[in-house]
């Protein structure tokens, strides 16, 4: 199998049943955000800080597969097989975060992105991931979307920001407050 195919040489591209829609197409540029954030939380993944989570966040890239397979796919079009999220995926996503909560000092303040490359390369993958969400909530406004897409986007961003604090914890970086000027 090729790489290229050419047949997108005019601006549009295929979803999964055949339909072809521009690249511009707010599905599009859902789904590819939702890849953007799949790179990030492999970045995120290689970060030396991450060595014991590496399954778990394995496991989140393939979700994000699955997500960009669902929306990917034509509406309404029954035919395509694709993988499905699971209210297990939520719940993965809520116990990781609760074991990370264990070992965490309470938030007392807003927490300035930074600090460290690792903790960095986090906070925009927890942006991108909010970005993804957001498409997604107006690409639902559009056309329905699987519900769990989105509630598993919202659930990933607070992962992803617990994650944060939790390798900000583990580096001894201090974080740094939010004080406003007033």
């Amino acid at each position: 199998m090729k790489i290229y195919t050419k047949t997108g040489d005019k601006g549009t591209t295929a979803l999964f049943g055949g339909k072809r829609v521009s690249k511009a197409d707010l599905r599009i540029d859902t789904y590819g955000t939702v890849d953007e954030l799949n790179s990030f939380v492999g970045l995120v993944r290689d970060q030396e800080v991450n060595q014991k989570r590496k399954a778990g966040l394995v496991e989140i890239q393939d979700r994000l597969f699955t997500i960009g397979s669902i929306l990917a796919t034509e509406p309404g079009n029954t035919k395509v097989k694709i993988p499905s999220l699971a209210e297990t995926d939520i719940t993965f996503l809520e116990n990781e975060m609760d074991k990370m909560d264990e070992v965490l000092p309470p938030m007392k303040f807003f927490v300035l992105p930074g600090g460290h490359p690792s903790i960095s390369f986090g906070h925009v993958a927890r942006t991108v991931c909010r970005r993804s969400e957001r498409l997604t909530i107006a690409l639902n406004e559009q056309e329905a979307v699987d519900p769990m897409v989105i509630k598993y986007l919202n659930r990933l961003s607070d992962y992803l920001f617990v994650l944060c604090r939790t390798m900000a914890h583990e580096l001894k970086v201090e974080e740094t407050p939010w004080k406003p000027r007033m």
